[in-house]
């Protein structure tokens, strides 16, 4: 019983959903690096090393076994280093884009938390601190010159 409290506890307070909405958006943005990868940046890279594509480049251990018939009885046994040098591709393009959109979030957050600032509204929350803060110091030098 109290395993179902804490969920619905964490169902509540919203973390699933934003667990949720980041999975479907993750899902989403790795569709679109992977036609970015390779329908954009491969076939130039193929043209370059000779018409083929990346992701059929292999280093060949063990030719496969053809019956008389003409099927394959027996694969051929391959690193496909294509395919991950594809993957690596991916992967880096999707850590470059993650880094660019969290050091803009960490500007805006930033901006936003600067009491100063007056072009962004500051958080109320921040904005009680703030208020906080300045009347505890006036606080302090009241009771400093009565000292």
């Amino acid at each position: 019983m109290k395993l179902f409290k804490e969920f619905k506890d964490f169902a509540v307070k919203g973390n699933m959903m934003d667990m949720a909405v980041g999975i479907i958006i993750g899902a989403a943005f790795n569709k679109v690096i992977d036609v970015l990868v390779k329908k954009v940046l491969l076939p130039p890279l193929s043209l370059l090393s000779g018409n083929t594509n990346m992701v059929d480049k292999r280093i060949v251990l063990k030719d496969p076994i053809i019956a008389a018939d003409g099927t394959v009885s027996k694969a051929e046994v391959a690193i496909g280093y294509g395919a991950l040098f594809e993957a690596a591709i991916d992967f880096f393009i999707i850590g470059f884009t993650i880094f660019v959109v969290v050091k803009f979030m960490n500007r805006l957050m930033k901006k936003a938390e600067d009491t100063k600032d007056v072009t962004v509204v500051t958080p109320k929350n921040i904005e009680l601190l703030s208020k906080l803060t300045d009347l505890m110091e006036e606080q302090n030098a009241l009771l400093k010159s009565k000292g």
